[in-house]
Formats: C-alpha cells, sequence, structure tokens
C-alpha cells in the first residue's frame, strides 16, 4: 500500500489515512488494523479523489456489529464484485479473489485478535497440532447450500445438475506466505487398497480457479471417484480437499457435503445412496470440532426438515449449531409470518440463532452484471416484511460476523488442549514428577468426592456416579431398612399372637416347623417370599471380581411359627435347668435368627468397595488419558487396593463372628426396658381377659379384683419358658441388629473404605509414588521403544508448541 500519511491522534481517538486508490493493494489497511485488534467503530467516512481517498476511524467503543456491517458496506458497495464468473487467482499482488484488489473477507471469519494470535502460532510452527474448527454445511438437496457458500468463501461453486454435491468437498484457508490452490482427493477410510492408491494418484496444482476451472475439477474428480460411466456409484465418501493459502488468507475450513433426501429416482438413486448420505453427513456433524450450518429453504414447513433432528441429536444444546434459512424470495404471500418467528426465536428456537439469506436464482446467475449483494442488499432493504428484521440476522456480510463470532468462541476451547501434551519423562526424577502430579490431583478429587464438594470440579456433573458421599449415605440407609425388614428369619410376635400360637402349638402334629407353618407352606406364599431382597446393587468388574461373592436373595422373614420353633428348640436341648432356659440356648437362637445377616451386611459392603473402586478408576482414567501410562498405574494400584479391599470385607466377618459369640452381651440399658415392656404386655394381656369390672366413673377402662388375678397364670413352666426365651430373643435381637449395622458402617466403610488412614482412596498419593523403584516408574511412566525414537524427532515440534504455549498465556 502506498500510504501518503499516517497519523494516529490518541487525544482525538481518531486514525487518519491516505492512501493512493489507484494501488490495488489500498484496501488490505482495513484487514490491517482488523488483524490489530484496533478497529471499533467507524464514525463516518469520506472520500478525497483528489488526493485518492481519505479513512477516518474513530475507537470511542467497542466495535459493534452493525457498525461493521456499515463499514463493509461503504467499502464495499462501490467495487465489490464477487459474481460466479470472477476468477480466484493466485497471481495478485492482494488477495486472490476480486481484480479490485479487496480482500476476499473485508470483515472474515475470524476474529482479528484471534487471527494474529494464531498467525503466530503458525510462526512457531505450532499449526499443524491445533484442531481449528470446521464449518459444515448440511441440508436437504437443492436446499441452496452452494449458493450459501459462494457468500463467505467467494468460490464460484458448480451449479450444473450433473456436478451437484455427490462428495464432501472441504476448502482449507491458511494464512501462508506463499499463495497457492492445491486440491486433492482423501480416500474413504473403509477404501480398498487399490482404490485408495488410485485416488491419491490424483492431485491439481490450480493457478485461476474461476467458475470454468471449478467445473473442470468436478468433472475429473467425479471420474477418479467412479461417478460417472457404469460403476453404478451415485455418491462417495472420498473426501475432495482445495487447501487455498495465501498471507491475507484466514486460518478456516469449510465443508460442503451431499444434501440429504427421503425419496429415491430411478435409475440414479437407491436407498442405499439415501442411508450412505445420512451416514455421512451425521459423520461430520458428531465432530466436536464441526460448527453446524443447517440449512434449511424458507418456503417449506420447518418441522419437516430432517436435518434439525439430526443436529439436535448431535448437539443437544446447540452451542454448535446456527440454522440459515435460504429462499425468502419464494416465501408464498402471507407464509412469511413463519420466517420472522424463526428468525427473532418465536418458534423452534436455536441456541446460536437462525439466519437469513437471499441467494440469486439460476436466471439471475446467468446474468454477468449481476451482483449477489447488491441484490441481496436489495431485497432485504425493500421487500416486506423482512425489511424489518434485525440487520444482523439477515444477509452474506452480517453472517460473516455471525460465524466469526462462533469460530472465535469454538477456536478458543480448542488452544487449552496443548497444556495436555505433557514433558518428557526420559529420567527417574522426571517420572517420579510426572505421577506426583498425577497423584496430588487424584488426592484433590477424592477428597471433594468423599467430602461433597462436588461443585468444585466439572467432572462430578459429567459422571454423577462419583459422588461418593452421596451414594455411601444413601446405601448405607437402604442397608440399615434391609436389616430392619429382612434381616430376622423369623417374625417376632405380640404378646397376644405369642399365646395364641402357644395354643396353637399343643395341638400340632408338626414336628418342627422351621420353615413356616401350614399358611406358610402355601404356593402364594412360597412364591412371595422367594422374591426376598437382592443383597447387591452394583455391577462387577473383572479385576474385583474375585474378591466378591456370587449375588443373592434373602427370603422375607416367616410371618408365623416363632413360638413353635421356640419351643420345639427347648424341647431338644432342655437340661436340669428349674423354671428357665439353659442361656446357651439364646446364643443358638440369635445365629439362627441372624442368618441373612451375612448376605445383607456383605452385598452392602462389597457395593460400597464396587464404588469406591468405580471412583479410583474414572479418576486415573481422567487424569491419565495416555493408555499406557493408565494401564501402567493401575496395574501397580491394584494388588494394593486388592488388599484394602480384602481388609474391608475381613472386617464386616470379623464383626459377624463378635455378634455371634456363645455368650451373647449388651449393656444397652434399651435392652431392659424392651425386655420389661414386652414382660408387662403379656401379662396386661392374661389379666384383661379376666376383667369383669370398670373403673368407677370411667365405663371405657377396664379392671380386674386381685383375687383374679391369682387365677390367670394357667401355663405350665415350659410355656412361661419360651415365651420368655422370645421376649429376651426379640429385645436382644434387635439392640444388636441396630448396634450390628452401625459397626458395619462405621468400621467398614467408613473406616476402611472412606476417611481411615489405609483406605483405598489414599493409597494412590506422592507418598505412594515416593515408594516406587526407579524400575517401576519406567515401567509405569517412561516411554516405550518407539516412543523414545519419536521423541527425539518431536523435540523441536515440543518446543514449538512451548512457544506458542507461551503465546497463549
Amino acid at each position: 500500500m502506498e500510504r501518503t500519511c499516517f497519523k494516529h491522534q490518541m487525544r482525538k481517538k481518531k486514525v487518519e489515512v491516505h492512501a493512493d486508490f489507484t494501488s490495488k493493494d489500498n484496501f488490505t489497511f482495513e484487514k490491517h488494523l482488523a488483524n490489530e485488534g484496533k478497529l471499533n467503530t467507524s464514525s463516518w467516512f469520506r472520500r478525497d479523489p483528489l488526493k485518492g481517498g481519505v479513512f477516518v476511524y474513530c475507537f470511542s467503543k467497542p466495535v459493534s456489529t452493525k457498525t461493521q456491517l456499515t463499514l463493509n458496506a461503504i467499502s464495499r458497495e462501490p467495487r465489490r464484485d464477487r459474481s460466479r464468473n470472477t476468477p480466484y487467482t493466485v497471481n495478485m499482488g492482494d488477495h486472490q479473489n476480486d481484480p479490485s484488489g479487496e480482500s476476499l473477507l473485508t470483515t472474515g471469519l475470524a476474529d482479528p485478535a484471534m487471527l494474529s494470535k494464531i498467525d503466530r502460532l503458525f510462526a512457531c510452527y505450532v499449526g499443524d497440532y491445533i484442531d481449528l474448527p470446521q464449518i459444515v454445511m448440511v441440508g436437504d438437496q437443492s436446499s441452496g447450500k452452494s449458493s450459501v457458500l459462494e457468500g463467505p468463501t467467494g468460490l464460484p461453486f458448480p451449479r450444473n445438475s450433473d456436478l451437484c454435491t455427490r462428495f464432501a468437498t472441504q476448502i482449507i484457508f491458511k494464512r501462508s506466505p506463499l499463495k497457492q490452490i492445491y486440491a486433492a482427493i482423501i480416500p474413504a477410510k473403509d477404501s480398498s487398497a487399490d482404490h485408495a492408491e488410485q485416488i491419491r494418484r490424483w492431485s491439481r496444482n490450480i493457478k485461476i480457479l474461476n467458475s470454468e476451472a471449478f467445473e473442470d475439477v468436478f468433472r475429473e474428480v467425479h471420474s477418479f471417484m467412479g461417478l460417472t460411466g457404469k460403476s453404478g456409484k451415485t455418491f462417495s465418501d472420498d473426501v475432495l480437499c482445495l487447501e487455498i493459502s495465501g498471507p491475507l488468507e484466514e486460518h478456516v475450513s469449510v465443508i460442503d457435503i451431499s444434501g440429504i433426501f427421503k425419496r429415491t429416482t430411478t435409475g440414479i438413486t437407491t436407498k442405499d445412496d439415501m442411508q450412505m448420505v445420512q451416514n455421512m453427513v451425521l459423520g461430520y456433524m458428531e465432530n466436536p470440532r464441526s460448527v453446524i450450518l443447517a440449512v434449511c429453504p424458507a418456503n417449506v414447513d420447518i418441522a419437516t426438515q430432517e436435518i434439525l433432528q439430526m443436529a439436535e441429536e448431535v448437539d443437544p444444546e446447540g452451542t454448535r449449531t446456527l440454522g440459515l434459512l435460504t429462499k425468502p424470495d419464494l416465501v408464498d404471500r402471507g407464509a412469511e409470518g413463519h420466517v420472522m418467528n424463526l428468525i427473532e426465536g418465536r418458534k423452534h428456537h436455536l441456541a446460536l440463532g437462525w439466519h437469513l439469506i437471499r441467494n440469486p436464482g439460476q436466471l439471475e446467475m446467468s446474468e454477468q452484471s449481476t451482483n449477489r449483494y447488491t441484490l441481496e442488499q436489495a431485497f432485504f432493504k425493500h421487500k416486506l416484511p423482512f425489511n424489518k428484521l434485525d440487520k444482523e440476522r439477515v444477509g452474506i456480510p452480517a453472517l460473516e460476523i455471525r460465524l466469526q463470532e462462533i469460530l472465535t468462541a469454538h477456536a478458543h476451547r480448542e488452544f487449552p488442549g496443548l497444556s495436555d501434551l505433557g514433558s518428557s519423562r526420559k529420567t527417574s526424577t522426571e517420572q517420579r514428577q510426572f505421577l506426583v502430579e498425577i497423584a496430588s490431583r487424584f488426592q484433590e478429587l477424592t477428597s471433594l468426592a468423599t467430602n461433597c464438594r462436588y461443585s468444585m470440579d466439572a467432572i462430578f456433573d459429567q459422571k454423577p456416579a462419583l459422588k461418593l458421599a452421596t451414594y455411601i449415605v444413601t446405601r448405607s440407609s437402604r442397608f440399615s431398612k434391609a436389616m430392619e425388614t429382612h434381616g430376622h428369619t423369623y417374625e417376632f410376635q405380640d404378646a397376644v399372637t405369642c399365646i395364641k400360637e402357644l395354643t396353637e402349638s399343643k395341638t400340632s402334629k408338626s414336628d418342627t416347623p422351621t420353615e413356616g407353618t401350614k399358611n406358610e407352606n402355601t404356593k402364594k406364599e412360597k412364591t412371595k417370599r422367594s422374591l426376598g431382597h437382592k443383597t447387591r446393587e452394583e455391577n462387577f468388574g473383572p479385576d474385583i471380581q474375585g474378591i466378591i461373592r456370587e449375588n443373592s436373595r434373602v427370603l422375607r422373614p416367616i410371618k408365623k411359627g416363632i413360638i413353635q420353633w421356640l419351643a420345639t428348640l427347648h424341647e431338644e436341648s432342655r437340661g436340669f435347668e428349674l423354671g428357665t432356659f439353659d442361656p446357651f440356648l439364646l446364643s443358638v437362637t440369635m445365629k439362627r435368627q441372624s442368618q441373612k445377616w451375612d448376605a445383607i451386611a456383605l452385598g452392602y459392603v462389597e457395593d460400597a468397595v464396587s464404588r469406591v473402586h468405580n471412583l479410583v478408576t474414572e479418576l486415573v482414567q481422567h487424569l491419565c488419558p495416555d493408555k499406557r501410562i493408565r494401564n501402567g498405574l493401575q496395574t501397580a494400584l491394584m494388588g494394593h487396593l486388592l488388599v484394602r479391599y480384602k481388609i474391608t470385607i475381613a472386617q464386616v466377618e470379623f464383626i459377624l463372628q463378635v455378634e455371634r459369640l456363645d455368650k451373647p452381651s449388651t449393656q444397652d440399658h434399651y435392652f431392659n426396658e424392651k425386655l420389661e415392656k414386652r414382660r408387662h404386655d403379656r401379662i396386661y394381656e392374661a389379666a384383661k381377659k379376666k376383667s369383669r369390672y370398670h373403673v368407677p366413673g370411667d365405663p371405657n377402662t377396664p379392671a380386674v379384683s386381685v383375687e383374679d388375678l391369682k387365677f390367670t397364670n394357667s401355663m405350665s413352666n415350659t410355656e412361661h419358658t419360651v415365651l420368655d426365651l422370645h421376649d429376651i430373643l426379640a429385645s436382644y435381637y434387635k439392640v444388636a441388629r441396630k448396634r450390628f449395622v452401625d459397626t458395619v458402617c462405621m468400621q467398614a466403610v467408613e473406616y476402611h473404605l472412606i476417611s481411615g488412614p489405609t483406605t483405598p482412596l489414599k493409597l494412590f498419593s506422592p507418598a505412594f509414588v515416593g515408594t516406587l523403584s526407579d524400575e517401576q516408574l519406567e515401567e509405569i511412566a517412561g516411554e516405550d521403544t518407539q516412543q523414545k525414537r519419536k521423541r527425539k524427532q518431536l523435540q523441536k515440534e515440543i518446543e514449538d508448541l512451548e512457544m506458542g504455549r507461551k503465546i497463549l498465556a
């Protein structure tokens, strides 16, 4: 650019540029300011024909979309001509598409500040390692995708029906000192070796890419992909890659894909073609790098557009889907309101919104004088009701700005990936430091998981199963409830039922009703009891399967028969006791009554072990994306983890053993209270049968004479002993069950799995890493032979990335 004057007056916040308009490079100054990130707004514009022109830019506030549109219109309108017949060439001193010398994208698809940062990264040779976002144009056939692409890219896509999009076309714009247009075909992943070899033979260096040259390229590509002749193929998974490089290009990738269709054409397309195209479109849309431009004709019912449903499936949050409406000029009179509702967000809301484009028709494009921008600008200026829409939501220039914002946000999400490259791990010191950092982070996350600090890391929202504290509390409550409802073999009875069962047992012919009474043995009752309670809830991986027992169900308690069962046991074990029973009998009955504790308690603890192990495994996987390191670390940890899991399970077995000692014992005063209450209830029920009076003044309260109390005791010593055994067992069982539940929760789960000094969660720590030998460090964190060879080759790249990281800091 020939500049006769350049001055920056900070006091007035104004820059004046006097440029020689005869130079074809003059308009690159706008892009220069944009790249510097200084172009905030344009308050006014004037041209001095005597001096060639005067640009005045004021920097009073951050640039707005409307201001950019105004500035672009002023600078573009008199001289912009990006019609399909304009050649795209590499022989020009400025941008490659416009003979006037105007930049291909005056606005651009890349943020100026981001472009500057990316340029510096590419200068450090980091460009090849950055996954920049790609724009994917999707929609039905004849929705106008290729016409839309002509706007922001300036490429004259073929409109010949024989050359319609039958394969994906990827256009890669790269910022490079060398101006070049290079075309090649990338074979599909599932291509045969012969086909892939043939496809790779085709490539072209193109100097002028006008509409004729573009059509020639498409014809050659059709032939090489086997889409012509008698091959029978209509579509291809191969990709035409068009790479356009130059000093004024922007780093962006645009992909045009075949349009989906719902009906086949006899002799041309088949149902297999339909499915193939849908899979191809879906594959590109699923790529998290893809910014999806969902193109829909404005003159059809939006509810029929399958592409929107596909977009919702792959991008449910809508963070990378922008809706594009085309053909507003074909909307029936009276139906414009439906389009307005979409653009203004009142119908079928998208997070990124909708945009309206007016593409030139076939007849208009056949005229050499047609300028799509002038045509579109006139349409949105005069056509009701579309001229009332927000200018940020209509037209190609506004679309370029909108895409710039979306791509910038998307690219920002890619840059942090550079920190995942990691450092060299050649020496044991480097390897130990590497693992210490991972172990420290592991301990931070386990602390959050066990202290309910889930909001402090996103992983707990992504994987709710890692919320360990919440699970343990909930599972412990279910364990306590299961012990209360299913832990006993026989249901304990109240005083009335005890006496009733005792009376029935005198006349019963059953010897040992250990499986219940007659009612309990009915088919219906057996089926009901067999459903029981499933002792485990979690699934177990193969790595800890060896220490876990088979899953089982415990039967529901037998509702009736406990008195007859106790009477039989007493009869079979009575000795020389006078009016009482052998204390050992209480131990025997307690063991039988609590025989389901093992399965319920071990199922609970094994579920807790499973969740703890899942947390360890998931965090190691999260912190070690490298599969080799992850596998090596898990191998080193696994043996120690299994030991700690076994200790936890052994603790449950120990608690069970203590609870089943030959001499049941408790210091809990509730035992005496419960026993006294049961005895009192039994006396009360017996006395109530002798009541013949009422308390004076209270006719509803029965009374019994003291004389009558002498005749309430009509049972034998044996019967008294059996009832007393029942009451003692019931009182002791309740105290022991609560004690057992608390002990298992506190000692086995809380102490051995969660918060004790030697829990599995505290195994992988900096201290553990410190115990590893150099050989173990090499095996876990060292680089294999292939990596070591490659390390030397990649050392330069790593240095480049370090420079890039500093740029991004």
